[in-house]
């Protein structure tokens, strides 16, 4: 190994081609599937019988300090975010999942520093007289601050 092989990045810091210096990336937590067995319907029965129902979450963070920490402190704990969207479902019965996909988003952005949250619930075995796959609603907030 020649003598500037050993060093060869050591002068290599974070300016990109153009002399600016690099933002931080851009992080955004995904989560997929989160099952939760709730009250959701527009019929009583519905509500009472209660049913399966599929999240799909993605909380966009932006810059995060633990792409560089690597600490569970500097981010947002997505185990947290799954009880949080659990207690939201079932705090009370709601008819649509507009209202309970709104109630998730909004829950999101008032516990944790994001600049945007977008909830999808699915129902994948709906009340139908007709076969279908699943139904979904999806709501996308942007933080207000």
């Amino acid at each position: 190994m020649g003598e500037h092989d050993a060093d060869e990045f050591d002068d290599v810091d974070d300016v990109d081609e153009d002399g600016d210096d690099r933002s931080e990336p851009e992080v955004t937590i995904e989560i997929s599937g989160l099952s939760l067995y709730t009250h959701v319907g527009v019929t009583s029965a519905e509500r009472e019988v209660g049913q399966r129902l599929l999240l799909d979450l993605r909380i966009d963070v932006g810059e995060c300090d633990a792409t560089i920490t690597d600490r569970i402190e500097d981010t947002i704990d997505y185990g947290q975010v799954c009880e949080l969207a659990n207690l939201v479902a079932h705090q009370r019965n709601y008819k649509t999942l507009e209202r309970l996909c709104a109630a998730i988003a909004d829950r999101l952005l008032e516990t944790y520093d994001a600049s945007a949250v977008w909830v999808k619930a699915a129902k994948p075995e709906p009340p139908l007289a007709l076969p279908v796959g699943e139904v979904s609603v999806e709501v996308w907030r942007e933080s207000a601050g």
